[in-house]
């Protein structure tokens, strides 16, 4: 099965880590950059496919160089053969729309050049933008069916079909069994889990796993760059020329006070009262 895995460098909203100007805009320069945590999962549904019908995972990312990094570390945490990055400054503050122009011109150009795709995998939204558009609409640009919200998937390889288990949309205890043929587009929701029942499942899962630390290190010796025009896009088309997508403005998520008010209480200022208030909630019979 031949695999790719859609992947993007998000900021590290890590507590401190996070840097905004004095007009409250997210300074991307001063803010470390990690792998968005939604695509992991994709990630391992795909080393999950590999692993029960062989075959090879190639990561792709559309952004600048520094995304290289992210790529490195999607091989390094879970599992990728190889990377491609489509990186240049026309590129630039794309939205999803643009991106996704950007990323299917890359999958076509992976099918041209490398080898025919059986599925592409993505996570089910960016902890930045949270929009969830750019895995769907880069399905729409290729004209695949595509399954979302999956937490379950196996492969026919002879069929050429995905049976998978998702969430259905508004319910998340409502769970459906769909089917789609292949090539297709799956996007893991964050409940998906991949499962490993045969001994000789784990067995080649530790091995994979081993590989690609090793492959990690030496991360340049599999990483492709493609620009606009390795693409044949038209710039008119992509970046910010190609955005349909107007930002009015951004507000940080607000920190919560650094000092909060407390009372001070000595042991003589009537601490039986208060404990005994506290103490239905401690023994759980509290409302």
């Amino acid at each position: 099965m031949r695999s790719i895995v859609l992947t993007k460098g998000v900021p590290d909203f890590s507590e401190g880590a996070v840097s905004f100007d004095e007009d409250g805009h997210l300074e991307r320069g001063k803010t470390p950059t990690v792998m968005n945590p939604n695509d992991e999962f994709a990630l391992r549904a795909a080393l999950q496919t590999t692993v029960r019908h062989g075959g090879h995972v190639s990561g792709m990312s559309m952004g600048p160089p520094g995304y290289a990094d992210v790529l490195q570390g999607a091989m390094e945490t879970v599992y990728t053969d190889d990377s491609y990055l489509l990186s240049d400054r026309e590129l630039a503050a794309s939205d999803t729309w643009a991106t996704a122009i950007t990323l299917s011109a890359g999958l076509e150009k992976y099918r041209e050049e490398v080898a025919e795709i059986d599925v592409v995998f993505a996570g089910f939204k960016t902890a930045d933008g949270e929009t969830g558009q750019t895995g769907p609409q880069t399905c729409w640009a290729m004209d695949w069916p595509i399954v979302t919200h999956v937490i379950a998937l196996d492969i026919d390889p002879d069929e050429r079909t995905l049976r998978a288990k998702r969430l259905v949309e508004g319910d998340v205890d409502e769970i459906e069994t769909v089917e789609a043929p292949l090539p297709c587009f799956v996007v893991t929701d964050p409940e998906f889990e991949p499962t490993y029942r045969k001994a000789s499942h784990r067995l080649t899962h530790k091995e994979l796993r081993a590989e690609t630390e090793e492959r990690a290190a030496e991360h340049d010796d599999h990483l492709t760059t493609w620009d606009h025009t390795d693409l044949n896009l038209d710039p008119d088309y992509i970046g910010l020329d190609g955005s349909p997508t107007i930002v009015s403005s951004v507000d940080p998520i607000p920190k919560a006070p650094s000092e909060r008010e407390a009372t001070m209480l000595e042991p003589d200022d009537g601490l039986d009262e208060v404990l005994g208030e506290m103490q239905p909630y401690a023994a759980g019979a509290g409302d």
